[in-house]
C-alpha cells in the first residue's frame, strides 16, 4: 500500500511537472518571442501600408512588430543603403547610380496611385481644367496669376480672380516629386530643359510665392492653409483633407479627375505591356500618360525595396528575415484588400505574380525563407 501510495505520488508530481513544463515552453522566447522589422521611405503609400501593418501585427503575426517611417522616398533609399533598415519605400525606382550603391536590391510594387494637382481657390471646387503645360508654366514662372488667358480658356464657366499663384512643393527628397517632375518633363520642353525631373529639383521662384513642405501631409496642410495655392499630393491625402483637386487632360484630349477607377485604367494599360523582373532596372518604368482614353495622366507605382541576400544588413537574424518576407508577400495579396477602401489601385494579376518571384527569390545565408 505504501510502494502504491508513493507511486500515485510521483505520478502526480510527473504530470504537474509536464504541465509546468509544457506551460514555460509554450510561452518560451523561441515561440512567442517579438520579432521586429523596421522600413523607411515614401509618405505616398504611407495611409495604405499604415492600414496593412495595423491588420498584420493585430491579426496575422502577433509576435511581429513593424515599424515604417514616413521619410520621403529620398531618405528611404539612403536608410536602406546605409543598412540602418530592412526595407525602403520609394515612389521612384532606384537610379543606376542607387542600383551600385545598393546592390541586388530587388523593387517589389506595392501600390498604385494618383498624385493629384491641389490648390485653394476660394469659390471654386474640384475640377478646375489644367493640361500638364499649364501646371508646368505655373511652376516654372510663366504664368503667373489664376485668370491667365491659359487657364481662363479652359474653364469658361469659372471666374478666376486675378491673384498671384503660389507654388507649393516638396521640400524633401520625395518620390511623388519624382513622378510630379516627370509629368512635367513629358508636358513642357521648357521644363524638360530648364528644371528636369527628380526626387529633388531646383525650383524656379514663382512671383506670388514659392514654400516647400516636408511629405505629401506637409504639402496637403500648407496648400490649405494658403489661399491661391496650388500643390500636388497621391490621391489618398487630397480626399483626406478634403482638397480641391483639378481635373486633367490626358493624351486623349479628356479632361480627367484622379479617382480610384482613373487610377486603375492607367494602371492596367501600362502593366498589360510587360514589366522588368523585380531584380532587373526600374528606371523606365512608370504610368504617366497611360494611352487609356478613361486614364488620369500622373499615375505610378509605389515600390517596396530590399536586398536580395538578407545577411548583408547588420543584426540579421533567420526569424527576422523569415518576418520581412511574410510581410512582403502579406503586402502583395491580402493586404491588397485594403487598397480600394484608401483610394490605391490594387495590383494587377500580372504585377502580383511577378512579386511572387521575386519574394521567393530572396534569401537568408544562401537559404529561401517560407512566405506563410
Amino acid at each position: 500500500m505504501k510502494t502504491t501510495y508513493v507511486i500515485t505520488i510521483v505520478s502526480i508530481v510527473i504530470i504537474i511537472g509536464s504541465i509546468v513544463a509544457y506551460s514555460y515552453l509554450s510561452k518560451s522566447p523561441t515561440s512567442t518571442a517579438m520579432v521586429t522589422v523596421n522600413g523607411a521611405g515614401a509618405s505616398f503609400p504611407y495611409p495604405l501600408l499604415n492600414a496593412m501593418i495595423t491588420k498584420y501585427v493585430h491579426e496575422e503575426k502577433t509576435n511581429v512588430q513593424i515599424n515604417y517611417q514616413s521619410i520621403g522616398s529620398g531618405g528611404g533609399i539612403s536608410a536602406l543603403q546605409g543598412k540602418t533598415v530592412d526595407f525602403a519605400g520609394s515612389d521612384a525606382p532606384l537610379s543606376a547610380t542607387e542600383m551600385i550603391s545598393i546592390p541586388d536590391a530587388v523593387h517589389i510594387p506595392e501600390t498604385i496611385g494618383a498624385v493629384t494637382v491641389c490648390y485653394n481657390l476660394p469659390g471654386v471646387p474640384t475640377g478646375l481644367h489644367l493640361t500638364g503645360k499649364i501646371i508646368a508654366d505655373i511652376y516654372e514662372g510663366i504664368i503667373t496669376n489664376w485668370n491667365d488667358p491659359a487657364i481662363q480658356s479652359i474653364n469658361p464657366t469659372i471666374t478666376l480672380p486675378q491673384k498671384p499663384i503660389v507654388t507649393v512643393h516638396r521640400s524633401d527628397g520625395s518620390g511623388t516629386t519624382f513622378v510630379f517632375t516627370g509629368y512635367l518633363k513629358v508636358s513642357s520642353e521648357s521644363w524638360a530643359s530648364a528644371v528636369g525631373q527628380g526626387k529633388s529639383v531646383s525650383w524656379p521662384n514663382a512671383p506670388g510665392g514659392i514654400i516647400g513642405s516636408n511629405n505629401n501631409a506637409g504639402v496637403a496642410s500648407t496648400v490649405n492653409g494658403t489661399q491661391y495655392a496650388i500643390g500636388y499630393v497621391e490621391l489618398a491625402y487630397a480626399l483626406q483633407n478634403g482638397m480641391a483637386v483639378a481635373a486633367i487632360q490626358n493624351p486623349a484630349g479628356n479632361y480627367v479627375l484622379p479617382t480610384l477607377a482613373s487610377t486603375s485604367a492607367a494602371a492596367a494599360s501600362v502593366a498589360s505591356a510587360g514589366l522588368p523582373s523585380g531584380t532587373e532596372a526600374w528606371t523606365n518604368v512608370n504610368l504617366l500618360n497611360a494611352p487609356d482614353a478613361e486614364a488620369y495622366p500622373i499615375v505610378s507605382f509605389s515600390y517596396l525595396l530590399t536586398y536580395k541576400e538578407l545577411n548583408v544588413i547588420p543584426g540579421m537574424t533567420q526569424e527576422r528575415a523569415t518576418a520581412v518576407v511574410q510581410y512582403l508577400w502579406y503586402v502583395v495579396h491580402d493586404g491588397q484588400d485594403l487598397a480600394q477602401g484608401l483610394s490605391y489601385a490594387k495590383l494587377p494579376a500580372n504585377v502580383v505574380q511577378l512579386n511572387e518571384r521575386t519574394i521567393q527569390s530572396i534569401t537568408f545565408n544562401g537559404q529561401t525563407l517560407a512566405v506563410s
